[in-house]
């Protein structure tokens, strides 16, 4: 059985994230900069089969089973290991020097601020070098698409006011409108179709923003992609349509609006 590819980042060759577990959330400012230690924010998808996709498994912080690890959620009951690296614990132990340190917020790329939702920390960075507006990392990710890819609609509102271009693609085709769309995040995408990006980006990884809406089982995104004229006909590079998509990983709400929408546009006029 095909699958439908996903796009993700690999730590060697990159390709793209679809779908990011944010990080914001009630956590302390130990915890927090615990955290921080992955710095660089690239993501890995752990392979796996038809049962995966179908289940629509999330891709992870790059080192994210290492970074779970050190940090836990609020209402863990090991409070005492939340920000305990294990080297570091050893040598601790042994008297020697700890050798790894968390990174401050300063140390953080734009990039990664973007990703957090630090709308404040993004404003320093930018008043002292208004260029880094549209810096891409070695991935041609821009700030404002690492925060479309985390859902954090302030720092997108933000940055697109600050003069973001929001039609920039990344070194595969990425585009903030793809990881928006895969992410779920209904707002970001309603936004950035206001800012006229193009709502059927092919990127290389075969998907455009509504395959990946179904493909991550959001209602109200492929809704708001379609609503706004997204092509249903367009194929994944495995094959599939929106709508075979749909039913193949069992998205039967998805369906429906599918075949709703088809049925409107087919519906001959009175």
């Amino acid at each position: 059985m095909k699958e439908f590819q996903v796009h993700v980042f690999h730590e060697g060759n990159a390709t793209v994230p679809v779908k990011l577990d944010a990080v914001s959330g009630n956590y302390s400012l130990h915890k927090l900069t615990a955290l921080l230690i992955v710095a660089s924010i690239a993501v890995i998808m752990e392979s796996g089969g038809d049962e995966e996709v179908a289940n629509g498994q999330h891709i992870r912080p790059s080192g994210a089973a290492e970074c779970s690890s050190i940090v836990k959620p609020e209402n863990s009951s090991d409070e005492d290991d939340l920000f305990k690296h294990a080297t570091t614990l050893t040598n601790k132990q042994r008297g020697n020097e700890v050798t790894v340190r968390p990174a401050t917020l300063d140390s953080l790329s734009i990039h990664q601020l973007a990703a957090q939702g630090d709308v404040s920390q993004v404003a320093t960075h930018l008043h002292k070098d208004s260029s880094l507006l549209s810096k891409q990392d070695e991935r041609g990710f821009t700030p404002l698409m690492w925060a479309a890819a985390f859902g954090e609609k302030a720092m997108v509102d933000f940055l697109l006011e600050k003069g973001a271009d929001p039609k920039t693609i990344a070194r595969e085709r990425e585009s903030a409108l793809t990881l928006a769309s895969s992410g779920g995040f209904v707002d970001i995408v309603e936004t950035l179709l206001k800012h006229g990006v193009d709502i059927n980006t092919y990127d290389w990884n075969g998907g455009t923003p509504l395959l990946y809406a179904v493909r991550g089982n959001h209602i109200k995104c492929v809704e708001a992609l379609l609503a706004k004229g997204a092509d249903m006909t367009i194929e994944s590079d495995s094959g599939y349509s929106p709508m075979a998509l749909a039913v193949a990983l069992g998205h039967k709400k998805i369906q429906k609006v599918l075949e709703d929408h088809i049925l409107k546009l087919y519906k001959p006029p009175t």
